[in-house]
């Protein structure tokens, strides 16, 4: 990547950031639950200073799907979990398709899984995610 491209229209500096705030955000966040989306993008902005994401517009959405892919890739290698996981919809009714499309190309559900393999598969993958980090941040 060229040092001026940018991605969903931020610089690389930027993902850089995003990506530190958003992880430390997440470990926290695993000793005490689930966050959401809304949660997540107000806690980017205070943390880095940076624009919010804009759910209104389909590239914000799709932008901070890819911070969390990229996140989830960040911790993956040393885990084997998708601490994405811990991210919902403000209302707690799960994550979004991406997570489910992030678990299949990391070979931990198939791409054909029912709504309800996808929803045993979420819940069990949050009480991973839950001991992994919620017992690291603990000590």
């Amino acid at each position: 990547m060229k040092a001026n491209e940018l991605i969903y229209g931020r610089p690389e500096s930027e993902w850089d950031e995003l990506e530190d705030a958003c992880l430390d955000f997440l470990m926290e966040r695993a000793r005490a639950g689930l966050t959401n989306y809304t949660d997540l993008n107000r806690e980017l902005v205070r943390r880095t200073g940076l624009a919010a994401f804009d759910f209104g517009q389909a590239a914000d959405r799709a932008a901070l799907g890819h911070l969390l892919g990229l996140v989830a890739d960040r911790t993956f290698a040393d885990s084997g979990l998708l601490i994405s996981a811990l991210v919902t919809y403000l209302h707690g009714d799960g994550p979004a398709a991406g997570f489910f499309g992030l678990a299949a190309d990391h070979g931990l559900i198939s791409r054909t899984a029912t709504a309800l393999e996808q929803e045993a598969f979420w819940s069990g993958h949050v009480r991973k995610v839950q001991e992994r980090y919620g017992r690291k941040a603990a000590t």
